[in-house]
């Protein structure tokens, strides 16, 4: 599948997804390139009198709302999100626990899944893995004091390789929460549960890009259509 018949697939999944979204709640706006498609629709929809708010989960997508005219609001007003809809690196069959974080959104888009009461996740078909870290790595948001340190105590836990994200001047990349991300390649993961503890335990480490039983629905774009799955 070339990547223009891909991308159109994604956006119809998206459209989909944003198509759930009903006047008076407060939806959680994901960040990436198939949220972009989502925002987008949801622009469209507030423009035809849907009345909503959205709470991004990155600068980029706050821009993009703003751009569509989604009115926006914060967790001081609102703790609690109706519906929340974003994508993910790979989704594992089954379980449909996700790696997310590629984006480098993955602190802000996990708060904002658990504040939650509906988190919908859109994929291609290329997404869908039968364990976690089968092609994406697992983002890891450390500070930046000490990272060499937490590097090492990430490696210890069975990462082959760990390694600080860079932009595309070849600096570090900064999370808009001001932290760094750790790739770390642990291959295929029998246990995330039991990884997720290990990593969770290690100073210096901000919040990791595994989500795990977190998901409500997942809508796949193939060239057959939109499937869609549920835990």
């Amino acid at each position: 599948m070339s990547g223009t018949d891909m991308s159109i697939h994604k956006r119809t999944a998206a459209r989909e997804a944003a198509d759930m979204v009903k006047s008076g709640m407060v939806v959680g706006l994901g960040t990436g390139s198939t949220a972009a498609y989502m925002i987008e629709r949801l622009g469209e929809r507030v423009a035809e009198g849907l009345e909503i708010f959205g709470i991004p989960t990155s600068d980029d997508s706050e821009d993009k709302a703003l751009k569509a005219g989604i009115p926006l609001t914060d967790f001081g007003a609102h703790r609690r999100i109706d519906i929340a809809i974003d994508g993910a690196d790979e989704v594992q069959r089954g379980s449909l626990n996700l790696i997310k974080g590629l984006g480098g959104a993955l602190l802000r888009e996990k708060i904002v899944a658990q504040a939650a009461k509906r988190f919908v996740i859109i994929v291609d078909g290329t997404k869908p893995v039968d364990l976690l870290g089968e092609r994406a790595p697992v983002p890891v948001e450390v500070i930046s004091f000490g990272w060499e340190c937490t590097a090492e105590h990430l490696a210890a836990c069975g990462a082959r390789g760990v390694k600080p994200r860079t932009d595309r001047a070849g600096s570090l990349f900064v999370t808009d929460t001001g932290n760094m991300i750790l790739d770390c390649h642990f291959g295929p993961i029998e246990n995330p549960e039991k990884l997720a503890e290990k990593i969770d335990r290690i100073v210096g480490v901000v919040e990791h890009g595994m989500f795990l039983n977190m998901v409500s629905d997942v809508l796949v774009a193939t060239p057959e259509g939109v499937e869609r799955w549920e835990p």
